[in-house]
């Protein structure tokens, strides 16, 4: 579609763009603010190069599409800033955000619009996020494959993440846990999207343990198939802001013991449908 206040360059087919002409340390104007969100509705991830961001400013820009979500497995935000997710690793650390396939804290009840993530420090080589569109993973299953699918539903934890991989101590509520249609309308869009994801879906109701496997492991590789995908390589400044309605995405960890230092914030969403 043609834009007028910003810059717009598809990475692929299905998923990914760079946005030029953008500083996001300014609020947006309301022709700019819909081309953003035309281009997020477009390409599933957009990306900008070369912006400075205090945490009000990241904040800002965030609730321009909604209001901001706390995550609900977050010990470490800014002093003052319960909205932002610190995202670091170094020499340190066991494990990092994002290492597997999924959609952000699918495991909620109302899991997320979008999230926004601002880089301040990256690693010389490696660090790089693969996307991968769920909207091309849905449309290339069989037809009877769609039909098995599309009345299924999947059940998402986040204990096993959130306390079995990384440690955190559980809210007074506990670690969030929600069943979701495996199979996803888009509120905006319309077009269909498949929602399980390895982090965080642990079986499909009615199926099973066997049958659930199964399932699960052929729609995860099936999601995870390279022409889906985009790769982003980040520098110091680069903010990514994804759709995790419609898209999955994976942190690379290929540059231990190197420092990888960031922000994120969270776009809150609505119960699948």
């Amino acid at each position: 579609m043609p834009y007028q206040t910003i810059e717009v360059r598809k990475l692929t087919p299905h998923i990914g763009a760079e946005i030029g002409g953008v500083d996001l340390s300014h609020p947006l104007g309301n022709q700019q603010f819909h081309e953003v969100h035309d281009a997020l509705m477009e390409n599933l991830v957009v990306f900008f190069r070369g912006q400075k961001l205090t945490h009000d400013q990241h904040k800002s820009f965030g609730r321009m599409f909604g209001e901001l979500a706390i995550h609900p497995a977050s010990p470490h935000a800014p002093e003052g800033h319960p909205e932002i997710l610190t995202i670091h690793a170094d020499k340190n650390s066991k494990h990092v955000a994002g290492e597997e396939w999924h959609s952000d804290v699918s495991c909620d009840a109302e899991p997320p619009l979008g999230s926004i993530l601002y880089l301040t420090e990256v690693p010389p080589e490696g660090g790089d996020t693969l996307f991968a569109s769920m909207y091309a993973a849905y449309d290339k299953l069989s037809p009877p494959i769609k039909r098995l699918v599309e009345g299924l539903t999947a059940i998402h934890d986040g204990e096993p993440v959130y306390r079995g991989r990384f440690g955190y101590a559980a809210t007074e509520k506990g670690f969030p846990k929600a069943e979701h249609p495996v199979v996803r309308t888009h509120p905006v869009t319309g077009r269909k999207a498949l929602f399980v994801n390895r982090n965080f879906t642990t079986g499909i109701k009615g199926l099973s343990r066997l049958e659930s496997d199964a399932l699960l492991e052929m729609l995860y590789r099936h999601c995870e198939t390279p022409e889906f995908q985009c790769r982003f390589r980040w520098q110091p400044g680069s903010v990514a802001f994804w759709d995790n309605r419609c898209a999955q995405h994976h942190a690379m960890w290929d540059y231990f013991p190197q420092r990888r230092h960031g922000y994120r914030v969270t776009v809150k969403g609505d119960r699948p449908f």
